[in-house]
Parts: structure tokens; C-alpha cells; sequence
């Protein structure tokens, strides 16, 4: 067996994997988990049917979600809202 053989054959298991993971999720949780296993975008766009740019962008937001935190994100929020009311 050829080395490309096995690496076409490691590439297919690694999706087969990878869809088994990502059942019964959303694209964002399917593009965050297939990002921790270290898939890069273009990879993970490909698996998923959507553009590489698309999978940045959702990439860019949950480090910016983790960055916030949920609850600050919630008491960020609650600010907006406040600030919002007439005084």
C-alpha cells in the first residue's frame, strides 16, 4: 500500500469521525468541535459544505464568546438594557 493510499484512508476516517462527533449539533458547535480536534478552516469549510471564510468568522466569535464569558456577557446585556430606559 502506497503512503497516499493511507493518507486518503486516514483523511476518510478522520471525517467519518468527525460527523460522528457533529451529529445533532449546530454549525457553530460542529466548527468548535471540529476546530479542538485541530482540523484549520479550509478543512473543516470543506466537511461542512460552507466557505473556509464562513468557518473564520464562527471561529472569530466563540473566541470572542470566551473571551466575554457568559456572565459577563449576561451582565453586559442587563447594562444595555438599563441604559436604554428612560430616567
Amino acid at each position: 500500500m502506497k503512503a497516499d493510499d493511507v493518507v486518503d484512508k486516514l483523511e476518510v476516517l478522520i471525517r467519518l469521525t468527525a460527523i460522528g462527533l457533529c451529529a445533532d449539533k449546530s454549525q457553530k458547535e460542529k466548527i468548535q468541535i471540529l476546530d479542538s480536534a485541530g482540523l484549520p478552516p479550509k478543512q473543516i469549510a470543506e466537511m461542512l459544505g460552507t466557505t473556509p471564510n464562513t468557518v473564520s468568522v464562527a471561529l472569530a466569535g466563540l473566541r470572542k464568546e470566551r473571551k466575554i464569558g457568559p456572565r459577563d456577557r449576561k451582565a453586559k446585556s442587563k447594562e444595555t438594557l438599563d441604559d436604554q430606559q428612560p430616567s
